[in-house]
């Protein structure tokens, strides 16, 4: 048994003092007041018995004992532990960038007690039996939960699809081509009917793969003068720094950043409406990755309030990055940070906000992507998200844009288990015990040499933010400090 006291509990639904007992993997009890002390909980979790509590399977006398772990939180925050709907592990075969033991300390020291791992990996993930292994290889370090998606065609060939006929929604919830899109729109037809039939949700990286290719070139070009005038593709040059490079060659490497960014929202913003209409054809859950513009958002909002006119299964919901909430791309040094999709607009970022105030876009969700300096320098698109997410998103959305504590705890814990149909989320009876206990008035200062992860490159090095993540628990165990 474990007692956490002496904190202040806050989920989708409540944001109260109280205490809570754990009893194996689950929350056995959830009590209100302050607490001092486990005595005082077990206390009150004795006198407040009721017929009522007997009757929900809370009838047995809890008393100390000598195998009891009890956590004084000290006043910080109990919350459901984070659900990330999106994270690259790059496990197997990329482990100069990250790897499975990494990855998974990144995630508790970020706060996350589950998470969806996307398939681009080496080799690609691309049935059944490869993912029941991550996910095997995951549990048996006992941290973090993962369910590691499946490509929607085999090997990203984007032609075969017969291998998602051995799924199943129960070991594979998920599949998704992240990292592509499905070129060909009957293959992915194909694929969805088969998601569908099976209950299994896609996940779709929403981007026109030829106007991809078109918008690399002008990168290309930036990338080539960046590295000569040694400007880092992550958005951390300094002042002085940038004082050395010839205003022509600034002007060019910004014009071609322009330029690719363009295209990228353009690939966004077609992509996403052709693959919400083959999920409405296919009758099949899409959830949208990493949203960034505001055509993008508006057309999952008008396909939400579509919902009820499909009576084949359709559904769709989206996620947006902290980063995307938080950053904006189109002037120096934060136009040099290259991630896909690119880093946007004010417009776009105040579009992305109002959609998760109003419901239109589901959950927040890293798209935690590590990469070895010399990748990034390359140009490999992409940051470290883990470990700053919380904070970020914190700063952002409850500092500046005056979110409740409770509308992030929906946003980052609730709203992803109920997408993917988890006990897991909030701070209640019957609930898998994953927690996280933060500190939400914390100010740190970002250095990305001290991340757990392997992947150091991120714009919010040397920034300030606020709320810490202070430990995670998981399946009832505490891991990290």
């Amino acid at each position: 048994m474990t007692i956490i006291y002496n904190a202040r509990i806050v989920d989708q639904n409540t944001n109260k003092n109280g205490a809570v007992i754990i009893q194996g993997k689950k929350i056995k009890r959830v009590i209100y007041g302050t607490f001092k002390s486990a005595e005082s909980v077990l206390k009150a979790a004795n006198v407040g018995k009721t017929k009522n509590a007997a009757a929900a399977g809370r009838n047995s006398s809890l008393a100390k004992s000598s195998g009891m772990t009890e956590i004084d939180a000290r006043g910080l925050v109990l919350a459901p532990a984070f659900i990330d709907m999106h994270a690259h592990f790059r496990y197997p075969g990329q482990t100069q960038k990250e790897d499975l033991d990494t990855a998974l300390d990144a995630a508790l020291y970020g706060g996350f007690g589950t998470l969806v791992l996307m398939p681009n990996t080496n080799p690609v993930i691309s049935s059944k039996e490869a993912a029941l292994k991550i996910n095997a290889e995951a549990a048996a370090r006992k941290k973090s939960k993962v369910f590691q998606t499946v490509s929607i065609t085999a090997g990203f060939d984007g032609k075969s699809i017969e291998h998602l006929n051995a799924l199943d929604n129960k070991t594979t919830p998920v599949i998704s081509e992240d990292g592509h899109d499905v070129l060909n729109a009957a293959v992915m037809l194909e694929g969805m009917k088969i998601a569908a039939k099976k209950k299994i949700m896609v996940s779709c990286h929403c981007e026109d793969p030829e106007l991809a290719v078109k918008a690399r070139t002008h990168r290309a070009r930036a990338l080539e003068l960046m590295a000569k005038y040694k400007i880092p593709a992550w958005g951390a040059i300094d002042k002085a720094a940038l004082k050395k490079v010839p205003k022509a060659a600034l002007e060019e490497i910004v014009q071609n950043i322009k330029d690719a960014n363009s295209l990228l929202e353009l690939a966004e913003d077609a992509a996403t409406d052709r693959n919400i209409l083959i999920a409405q054809k296919a009758g099949c859950h899409i959830h949208l990755c990493h949203v960034s513009t505001v055509k993008s958002i508006e057309a999952a909002r008008r396909a939400k309030t579509e919902e009820k006119n499909y009576k084949n299964g359709f559904k769709i919901t989206c996620e947006i990055t902290p980063h995307h909430l938080g950053l904006e791309g189109t002037t120096i040094p934060q136009i040099f940070a290259f991630v896909n999709p690119p880093l946007r607009t004010h417009d776009d970022r105040a579009a992305l906000i109002k959609a998760l105030k109003d419901g239109s876009a589901d959950c927040i969700a890293t798209d935690h992507a590590p990469h070895t300096a010399a990748d990034k320098a390359a140009g490999a698109p992409g940051f470290t998200g883990l470990e700053t997410a919380y904070a970020l998103c914190n700063t952002v959305l409850c500092g500046k844009e005056k979110f409740t504590e409770q509308k992030l705890s929906a946003l980052m814990s609730a709203n992803p288990a109920r997408i993917l149909g988890l006990k897991k989320g909030l701070v209640a009876a019957g609930y898998d015990a994953d927690l996280v206990l933060v500190d939400p008035k914390k100010k740190w200062r970002v250095d990305s040499s001290q991340f757990h992860s392997k992947g150091k490159a991120t714009p919010l090095d040397g920034k300030t933010l606020t709320g810490r993540v202070v430990a995670t628990i998981v399946a009832g165990q505490r891991i990290g400090e």
